[in-house]
């Protein structure tokens, strides 16, 4: 008995981690992480955070939402902008709206433009 609750214990921790490592993508130095809301007919909202795990603040940075049928074609996009900089280790919140047509059976977010730089770009003299 004291076996299994022992080991009750150490899988119930590695599910969790697996869980959610599977919402977390890397991409070009960025992590992301969203959730899907589906409630709505014909747009999925995705709502998120964008973290710069690069070495060097990023700029203007955009990100692209795909709506994929089961063998990974893009049939939907939205695209939305989300700051002039995040700062290295920094994050940022991000929102959006992706249409939902036939055949859609997941998502991915990645991050489809930035300009990489270092801390003292756009500033004055």
């Amino acid at each position: 008995m004291l076996a299994r609750t022992v080991l009750r214990r150490c899988v119930l921790p590695f599910t969790i981690i697996l869980v959610l490592a599977a919402e977390v993508r890397a991409q070009d130095g960025f992590r992301i992480a969203y959730d899907v809301d589906r409630s709505r007919p014909d747009r999925a909202r995705l709502t998120g955070r964008v973290i710069n795990d690069r070495p060097e603040d990023v700029y203007e940075v955009s990100l692209t939402a795909e709506a994929l049928d089961a063998r990974g074609k893009v049939l939907a996009r939205g695209i939305a902008y989300i700051d002039s900089k995040i700062g290295r280790g920094d994050g940022r919140p991000f929102s959006m709206s992706v249409p939902t047509v036939a055949g859609v059976a997941n998502f991915r977010v990645v991050v489809s433009s930035y300009r990489a730089g270092f801390g003292n770009q756009g500033q004055g003299p």
